[in-house]
């Protein structure tokens, strides 16, 4: 499946979910992330996000899609993090 993660982490722990988003996900802007990922690998994230996170202050939003193909992406402005294949 294709998602895209946005995520609002307090100054302590924010280093810690950049990080941990990088190892499944693709960067595109601040706390912003997106890529294919399996629904295993999806829930993976998440429960090791839930182990540092505030669930009173912190939140993180996915939006899924079934593919990439049924999303329209509009970039108004520079496009911070490529998403594209690098060979």
């Amino acid at each position: 499946m294709y998602v895209i993660l946005v995520y609002d982490f307090g100054e302590k722990r924010v280093g810690k979910m950049l990080k941990l988003c990088r190892k499944y996900l693709s960067w595109v802007q601040n706390s912003v992330f997106e890529g294919d990922i399996s629904e295993v690998k999806l829930k993976q994230l998440v429960y090791h996000a839930k182990h540092f996170m505030d669930e009173g202050t912190d939140s993180i939003i996915i939006f899924k899609s079934r593919d990439e193909q049924f999303l329209d992406k509009e970039i108004v402005g520079k496009e911070r993090g490529s998403t594209g294949t690098f060979l």
